[in-house]
C-alpha cells in the first residue's frame, strides 16, 4: 500500500505540475478571433479584433464590450489569441462580445497619432475625433457582428481610460455604459504636467507618446529611443542631465510630444483644445469613473470627470470609485493589499471586480438599462480607517469647511500676525523621494503614500504639526491650499504635502520587512503650483519681489480619517526634485529653457494667515 500511494503521490505531482505549466485555453475555448479594418466616415481604417462567445446565436444574444487603446491589442492574427479577455475574469466568463482596436495612428491602424485628440466641431463627415471614431466603431460593429444584443459596453484605464470618457460624447444611441478607469481629463494639470509645471518623472516615457510610426506596425516602433537604465541610483541620471533645456536637447529634440510640452508653458488653445471637460454635457447613459488615491499618473481625471457629468448631465446614472490603488492597481488581485509600504487589506481589487465592475455591466448590457444597477452614488475607500465608505453625494454633503492655519510649526485655528522664511535654492532641490531605485522608473508611483521624514528638518522645507489628536478627524472633498507668501525672487513654486504621522509604538496589521513605522510621515495627498499662474492659467505673471501675494490651488480631493493618537501635518517647499522640474525662481517667458545661470536663490516667506481648507465630516 505504501508504495502504491507513493506511486499515486508521485503521479498527482506530476500531472499537477504539467496542467499548472499549460496556457490558460479558456479565451480560445470559448471565443471565435475575428480581424476587421472597420473604415471611419473620412476612409481612415481602424485595426479591430472581436472575440466572438461559440455559443452565440439568434436564440443567445450577446452584448459588446469594447476597449479602444493606443497600446497595441496584440497578439496580431486571427489565430493568436489573448489569453485575458475584457477588464476582469468575471466578466470575461459571463462572456460578451468582446471588442479591441487600435486608436488612429497606432500599431495596425492608419491615420496619424494625436495625443489627447482635440474634440471638434462635426460640421461635414471630415471633421473626426475619438468621440467620432467610437460612434463609427460601434455602428459598424452592431450592423456587422451577428446576434448581438443591441448594446454596447465600453472600459479603459489611463489613455484607454480617455479613450472611454472621450466615447462618452459618441452618444449612439447602442452605447448604453461607459467605465473610464484612470483617465486624462485636461492635460495641463494631470500626466505631464501638474497646474503648468512639467512632471520631470515623466521623461523616460516619451518614446511612447512622441514618435509617429510610418507603416502598419504589430510590435513597437519606438524602443530605440528609450533611455537606458545604466544605474540603481536613478537620481544619478537626472543630476547629470542638467536643466530641463539639457535633457531635451540631448534625447528628445525629435520628439514631437515632448517638443509641444517644452513650447507651450501656458494654458494657451493646444492645451484648452486638449480639454474633454467643457465637452461633457447631456450624457444620458451610465458612467462609472474608477480611479485611485494614490494614482501619481491621474488622479484629478476621475475625480474632475464625475463631478462635471454630475453639474452637466442629470440623466446620467453618474457613480465615482476610488480606491487605495495606485495606476489601475483595481485590475490585479495582489491578495494583501499595500500601496508602496502601507496596508489596507485584503483582497480589495477582487472586491471591486465582482461586486462593482461586473455587477455595472451585467446590468446595464445584459439587465434593464432602463432601471439604476442599484450602485452607491460614490464608493469611497478612507484610507485613514482602512474601509469603504458610501456616500450619496460626493464631496458629502454633511462636510464641513474647516480652515488649518499655518503659524510657527503648528496648525491653528486662527490666523496668526507673522510668518515662517525658509531658503530655496534650485541648485540644491529638495528630493521627492527617499527611495533613489524609484528615480530609474517609467512613470513614479511609490512617492504617493511614501515617508516623508527624509524632508523634514531640511532647512528649505517648512512643516507646520497639530499636536497628539485625542479623537478621529475625517478629510472628506476637495481640498484647497490658501498661500500667503512673498519671495526675493520672480518666480517659485510651493509644493504642499499633506501628511498623517503615526504614533510612536505603532505596529501595523500587516507589515515589509525593515520598514521603521512608528512616527512614520505618510503622505495623503500633495500638489505643485507655480506662482506665475496664480491669477490666470493663459497668462503668466511675474512676483513682485518682497510683497505679500495670495497663491491659491487645489491639493485635489481626499478620504482620509486621521487617527487619535495621530498627528497631521503640513510640508512646503519650493522645489520637489526630481519629480518636478526645477523653477528657476526667475521669471522667464519660457522656464522650460532656463538655463543654469537663470536658477536663482530665494528667501521666501510663508504668512501665519496662510492655511489649507478641507472639508470634516461631522
Amino acid at each position: 500500500m505504501k508504495v502504491h500511494f507513493s506511486i499515486v503521490l508521485i503521479f498527482l505531482f506530476v500531472f499537477g505540475s504539467l496542467q499548472a505549466q499549460q496556457p490558460d485555453t479558456f479565451v480560445k475555448d470559448n471565443f471565435t478571433k475575428k480581424e476587421f479594418y472597420i473604415p471611419m466616415r473620412d476612409g481612415t481604417k481602424l485595426f479591430t479584433a472581436v472575440y466572438i462567445p461559440k455559443d452565440i446565436s439568434n436564440k443567445n444574444r450577446y452584448p459588446f464590450l469594447m476597449q479602444r487603446t493606443c497600446y497595441s491589442i496584440a497578439p496580431y492574427g486571427e489565430n493568436e489569441y489573448k489569453t485575458k479577455l475584457g477588464p476582469n475574469s468575471y466578466l470575461m466568463k459571463d462572456k460578451y462580445i468582446f471588442v479591441f482596436q487600435d486608436v488612429r495612428g497606432r500599431y495596425m491602424s492608419e491615420g496619424t497619432f494625436t495625443n489627447m485628440t482635440p474634440q471638434v466641431d462635426h460640421k461635414t463627415k471630415k471633421d473626426v475625433d475619438e468621440s467620432t471614431d467610437t460612434y463609427d466603431t460601434i455602428d459598424w460593429l452592431i450592423k456587422n457582428i451577428k446576434d448581438n444584443n443591441g448594446k454596447v459596453g465600453q472600459y479603459g484605464t489611463s489613455y484607454p481610460g480617455f479613450y472611454t470618457a472621450v466615447g462618452v460624447l459618441a452618444q449612439h444611441p447602442a452605447l448604453v455604459a461607459s467605465s473610464p478607469q484612470a483617465p486624462i481629463s485636461d492635460f495641463w494639470n494631470d500626466d505631464f504636467l501638474h497646474n503648468g509645471r512639467f512632471m520631470m518623472g515623466y521623461f523616460r516615457t516619451f518614446p511612447v507618446f512622441g514618435v509617429q510610426k510610418t507603416k502598419p506596425e504589430n510590435k513597437a516602433w519606438y524602443t530605440d529611443s528609450m533611455i537606458k537604465v545604466t544605474s540603481e541610483d536613478g537620481l544619478k541620471f537626472y543630476r547629470e542631465m542638467g536643466t530641463l533645456k539639457d535633457g531635451y536637447e540631448k534625447y528628445y529634440k525629435d520628439n514631437f510630444f515632448m517638443t509641444e510640452i517644452m513650447n507651450h508653458t501656458n494654458y494657451d488653445e493646444f492645451w484648452q483644445k486638449r480639454s474633454l471637460l467643457p465637452h461633457l454635457k447631456n450624457v444620458n447613459h451610465a458612467v462609472m469613473t474608477v480611479g485611485g488615491w494614490f494614482d501619481a499618473e491621474d488622479l484629478s481625471g476621475p475625480l474632475n470627470i464625475y463631478k462635471t457629468i454630475e453639474k452637466t448631465s442629470p440623466k446620467a446614472k453618474n457613480t465615482i470609485v476610488m480606491g487605495p490603488f495606485s495606476h489601475g492597481g483595481w485590475g490585479r488581485e495582489e491578495g494583501k493589499h499595500f500601496h508602496n509600504q502601507i496596508y489596507f487589506g485584503d483582497s480589495i481589487a477582487t472586491y471591486y471586480q465582482k461586486n462593482i465592475e461586473t455587477k455595472f455591466f451585467n446590468h446595464y448590457l445584459k439587465g434593464n438599462t432602463k432601471q439604476d444597477a442599484g450602485l452607491p452614488e460614490a464608493l469611497m475607500y478612507d484610507t485613514g480607517a482602512k474601509q469603504w465608505r458610501e456616500f450619496a453625494t460626493y464631496p458629502p454633503k454633511e462636510g464641513k469647511k474647516v480652515n488649518f492655519y499655518l503659524s510657527n510649526g503648528t496648525l491653528k485655528n486662527t490666523a496668526g500676525q507673522g510668518s515662517s522664511e525658509y531658503y530655496s535654492d534650485p541648485n540644491n532641490p529638495v528630493l521627492s523621494s527617499g527611495n533613489l531605485k524609484d528615480f530609474n522608473g517609467f512613470t513614479p508611483r511609490n512617492y504617493m503614500s511614501e515617508d516623508q521624514r527624509f524632508a523634514e528638518g531640511r532647512p528649505d522645507v517648512l512643516t507646520f504639526t497639530t499636536d497628539i489628536l485625542t479623537e478621529d478627524i475625517t478629510f472628506a472633498g476637495e481640498i484647497m491650499a490658501k498661500l500667503n507668501i512673498a519671495s526675493t525672487s520672480t518666480d517659485a513654486d510651493f509644493a504642499v504635502k499633506l501628511i498623517d504621522i503615526y504614533p510612536e509604538d505603532f505596529k501595523p496589521a500587516e507589515k515589509k520587512d525593515g520598514v521603521i513605522y512608528g512616527n512614520y510621515h505618510q503622505m495623503v495627498r500633495s500638489e505643485i503650483m507655480p506662482t506665475r499662474f496664480r491669477n490666470s492659467r493663459e497668462k503668466a505673471e511675474a512676483l513682485v519681489p518682497n510683497q505679500k501675494t495670495a497663491v491659491n490651488f487645489r491639493l485635489q480631493d481626499v478620504v482620509h480619517t486621521f487617527k487619535k493618537g495621530h498627528k497631521i501635518q503640513i510640508q512646503i517647499s519650493s522645489t520637489w526634485f526630481p519629480l518636478f522640474a526645477i523653477n528657476p525662481q526667475k521669471f522667464l517667458d519660457n522656464p522650460n529653457f532656463a538655463t543654469k545661470e537663470d536658477y536663482t536663490k530665494a528667501f521666501i516667506k510663508v504668512f501665519d494667515d496662510s492655511a489649507i481648507e478641507v472639508e470634516v465630516l461631522k
